[in-house]
């Protein structure tokens, strides 16, 4: 199944350095719960964030999906894309080095 990569970056970048408004709590763990199914569903291979808090942080979700227009919606019904606390861009992704390289 073809590979795509989702990246993430947050709206407001104080969220990272003063904290989470109650609201934005919230959405991180749906954010979080969600990315946790697709993955208990065998659907994301990968999901992390760098660890800085300046403006060059974002997070990254590696996925599987039967097309680019499946691969967008999943990004879509990501809860912290559909809030807004977070934009995201995907793209086709290939695994060159390194984990499982076959592409299906």
């Amino acid at each position: 199944m073809p590979r795509y990569i989702y990246r993430l970056e947050v709206t407001r970048p104080d969220m990272l350095t003063v904290g989470p408004t109650p609201e934005e709590d919230r959405t991180l763990t749906a954010h979080f719960s969600f990315l946790t199914a697709q993955a208990e569903d065998g659907v994301v291979l990968l999901a992390g964030r760098t660890v800085t808090t300046g403006p060059e942080t974002y997070g990254i979700v590696i996925f599987e999906a039967e097309d680019d227009v499946a691969a967008r919606a999943l990004m879509a019904a990501d809860p912290a894309v559909v809030s807004g606390v977070m934009t995201g861009e995907v793209q086709p992704f290939r695994v060159a080095i390194g984990g499982d390289v076959k592409e299906g």
